[in-house]
């Protein structure tokens, strides 16, 4: 985690040998006031793109180096065209691109200027957040560095060139909390299970008091004191002891303003227990708590930008391990709500930890509207690959919120189908119900099974299993632990719960 990205807001200056990003659209020409500030190098620019068949598409850029006339040591031309779509720019994603074009311990001047129109200090705010996101590393463990450009482990420093950056200043401050949010989030899922196991991640949640968020920690006494035997049961084979955390954030002006309670799967390393996983690909399993990990990540966001919202975070906290004293397929354990749970596989372990710590959070808090988040089922990746996180919901207001919500942030949804020809494929000979339904819809039957835990609350599952880790990296995510979910729901929550 070394290479801090480093950014300032301020008017237009000479680059002083600095990097110099400029914006172009198809006709190559730059914004008036950049031409104005640095000389007319336009004709250097058609000139180079003319040689290189640059367009001045957008996610395209042309490099000159030390560019005749300029005092920079390059000029990076980059294309903000509109496409074929003519969708509107996106100025997160843009900030992203022009960060991976430049190398460690760079000084980089960016005259961040419409070539059309104009450009306010939300886009570059909007902008300066892309940089942080693509910024992130996760290299705490590497006692070499293997890059040369970034042997001392410096990023970039960023200089944004605005009319608005009053403006710009004002707005980043929400948009860097929501940086911290997901960095948070992803430090916690790239972290070695040997390092990151349930009181260890616990302790880490609970830093969030320092922020204002209340912190509560249980131990495995109270929470067998709850009756969550099911959370119990998937710990049960770990010599490591499980926990249930819950953080608060109180920030609506009401004081009895009803909660939204979000809550994360938190399987610190998942084995598989008995129906242990086929060694390939095992190690990704330390990611198995990607859904809590957003959950922390979230609370830290809304608490540094002090969202006038009252949130509850509720997760669970397990390792799941073969061990003489693990969950046997053939179990039948008695969950906190009182319904009983045949186990099949004990690879079916995230549902069991989600149905207690489900209905301890509707006992508790009794919340407006409940959301959980898993990398619950390989199935989800099988039907929408690793673009899109499963939606589940019982309330369609909820569902289009969360689908606005991911159009918004590029955190995409798409919704999933529940019903009673699914539910009853969970149904068991000796329970209340099995922890698996077979093959066929595994995602859904998933889904079927927690929503017994849901009582009459407005309730939202996300299973991403394809879209918290190990999934394709892109301009503004080159971690392995993607932080998903974070600005996903903190724009729910900005757009549809604050006062």
């Amino acid at each position: 985690m070394s290479g801090a990205v480093k950014i300032a807001f301020g008017s237009l200056s000479a680059p002083r040998g600095s990097a110099l990003v400029v914006f172009v659209g198809a006709d190559m020409k730059p914004a008036p006031a950049v031409t104005a500030q640095f000389g007319d190098f336009e004709p250097l620019i058609r000139t180079a793109a003319k040689a290189s068949n640059f367009r001045g598409a957008q996610r395209t850029a042309l490099d000159i180096l030390a560019p005749a006339g300029l005092d920079a040591s390059r000029l990076v031309v980059v294309g903000v065209a509109p496409g074929k779509d003519s969708a509107a720019l996106d100025f997160v994603m843009l900030g992203g691109f022009v960060f991976g074009k430049m190398t460690g311990g760079q000084k980089v001047e960016v005259a961040f200027e419409a070539p059309a129109g104009t450009w306010d200090g939300a886009a570059a705010a909007d902008f300066a957040l892309g940089l942080r996101l693509r910024g992130y590393r996760f290299d705490k463990y590497k006692t070499r560095k293997k890059e040369p450009e970034d042997a001392n482990g410096q990023a970039p420093e960023f200089v944004i060139g605005t009319g608005h950056a009053s403006a710009a200043r004002a707005a980043s401050q929400e948009r860097f909390a929501v940086a911290e949010g997901v960095d948070l989030a992803r430090n916690l899922v790239n972290e070695p299970p040997n390092v990151l196991f349930p009181a260890e991640f616990a302790d880490r949640a609970k830093a969030l008091d320092k922020l204002g968020v209340e912190v509560n920690v249980l131990d495995e006494k109270a929470v067998g004191k709850l009756g969550m035997n099911a959370l119990l049961g998937v710990g049960r084979g770990s010599a490591r002891d499980s926990r249930l955390v819950t953080m608060r954030w109180n920030g609506a002006r009401s004081k009895r303003a009803k909660p939204i309670v979000i809550v994360g799967k938190g399987v610190c390393f998942d084995s598989g227990g008995i129906s242990i996983k086929p060694a390939a690909g095992m190690e990704d399993m330390k990611g198995d708590m990607g859904g809590a990990a957003c959950v922390v990540g979230l609370l830290h966001t809304l608490a540094a930008r002090k969202a006038k919202a009252h949130v509850v975070g509720v997760i669970g906290l397990v390792e799941n391990m073969p061990d003489g004293d693990a969950m046997r397929p053939g179990d039948i354990l008695t969950s906190m709500s009182g319904q009983t749970i045949e186990v099949i596989n004990t690879d079916a372990e995230g549902r069991l930890v989600l149905a207690d710590a489900l209905w301890y959070a509707q006992d508790t808090f009794s919340p407006k509207a409940i959301i959980d988040l898993a990398t619950l089922t390989g199935a989800i990746i099988v039907a929408l690959g690793q673009e899109l996180a499963g939606l589940f919901s019982n309330n369609d207001e909820l569902a289009q919120r969360l689908i606005a919500a991911g159009d918004a942030t590029g955190e995409k949804v798409w919704r999933m189908p529940l019903g009673q020809a699914y539910d009853k494929l969970i149904d068991s000979k000796f329970a209340d119900m099995k922890n698996t339904g077979g093959r066929h819809g595994g995602s859904i039957t998933a889904a079927q099974f927690l929503q017994r835990f849901i009582k009459d609350t407005p309730w939202a599952h996300l299973d991403v299993a394809g879209t918290a880790m190990g999934s394709p990296s892109s301009d503004i995510n080159p971690s392995w632990g993607s932080g998903w979910g974070v600005r996903l729901l903190n724009r729910l929550i900005a757009d549809s719960y604050e006062d």
